[in-house]
């Protein structure tokens, strides 16, 4: 019987031991302060796109990758724990499952620099909302089905006539494209916006509107 006592509660020692390696694993399969490999390089190197590090890039989760990593969760409103979790890599764009949102990264670029040139100086959420017109546009029948169909139609956006989509590309905007890529339309689902101090199309005017944001009018 004490044989039988002691065999079990070696038993039971073994499973809580191999329930805690498993746990921690899990814990330390996620990059944060003290990780090191190719996926804290990406990381890296995409915060330092968004212009939220400026460090060196050495796969070596420091502490300045750490605040950079709580920076970019403040601006997207995620738990700021500095811990770079699957929801974080997923706005970040390196989520395997989201493969970068089902666009080319030149795409996203794409629709950064666009977001720049037609909405900076905008509050920020007035920049989401461009960059989620955009998106909408290329769900909807009635535009081009693709980043670049949708950004270079003709007559689409002003900043493809006057040269301002070679401009360079305010930070802010970068995180616009990751926002609207991810869900948030502050546009309420418009496909079309337009400045009233400038806008001198009848037709335009004449769409209804769905929400003002700064100097923007967003309608359907």
């Amino acid at each position: 019987m004490n044989k039988k006592r002691v065999f079990i509660s070696l038993f039971l020692s073994l499973c809580l031991i191999a329930v805690f390696i498993f746990n921690d694993s899990q814990v330390t399969a996620l990059s944060k302060y003290g990780s090191t490999g190719s996926e804290v390089t990406q990381i890296q190197q995409k915060l330092q796109s968004l212009g939220f590090y400026d460090g060196k890039i050495d796969g070596v989760y420091g502490s300045q990758t750490k605040n950079a990593v709580i920076a970019f969760q403040k601006s997207c409103g995620l738990t700021a724990d500095g811990i770079a979790g699957s929801k974080t890599l997923s706005y970040l764009g390196l989520s395997n499952s989201s493969n970068n949102y089902g666009f080319t990264q030149s795409e996203i670029d794409l629709l950064a620099r666009t977001i720049s040139a037609e909405a900076r100086g905008e509050p920020y959420e007035g920049q989401v909302a461009v960059g989620a017109v955009i998106l909408n546009r290329i769900e909807h029948p009635s535009f081009p089905n693709t980043m670049a169909g949708v950004i270079y139609q003709n007559g689409a956006f002003s900043c493809i006539d006057d040269g301002q989509i070679n401009e360079p590309v305010y930070q802010s905007s970068k995180r616009a494209a990751i926002d609207a890529m991810n869900g948030w339309d502050p546009s309420g689902g418009a496909i079309y916006y337009y400045n009233p101090v400038t806008a001198t199309s009848k037709w335009i005017r004449s769409r209804p509107i769905i929400v003002t944001i700064g100097a923007h009018v967003f309608c359907s």
